[in-house]
């Protein structure tokens, strides 16, 4: 099957791969990029949708839409236009339905490594 182009309010359209193509070796990937793990993270915390300008990353602009970039392709995220807003939502169902228990545990392991490596004031 051929990635979903899905239209949007503004007419632009961003590729995403249908669930049948996300692949665990490129979710794994994704998840991989300390930066990537905390864009997740975030969105896993509002379980809604952000908008890419509200991630505070300490990497320069084309950097963070190259993270973007990888967690849509791999099937991480979704991500719509809304205006000349770029939204982005985990894509939960997709990946629980596909690796069952993965996002819940890579984001249980990535809050214990927080704490586990903060810095005590």
């Amino acid at each position: 099957m051929p990635a979903q182009n899905r239209p949007s309010s503004s007419g632009r359209a961003l590729e995403h791969p249908d669930r049948a193509e996300i692949r665990l070796e490129g979710v794994l990937h994704a998840l991989s990029d300390p930066m990537r793990l905390q864009i997740v993270c975030d969105l896993a915390a509002v379980e809604g949708e952000l908008n890419c300008s509200v991630f505070d990353l300490p990497v320069s602009k084309s950097t963070t839409t190259h993270h973007f970039r990888v967690l849509r392709e791999s099937g991480v995220v979704r991500q719509t236009y809304r205006g000349t807003a770029k939204m982005n939502a985990l894509r939960r169902d997709d990946l629980e339905a596909l690796f069952p228990g993965l996002l819940g545990t890579v984001l249980t392991a990535a809050g214990h490594q927080a704490s586990r490596l903060a810095v005590p004031s």
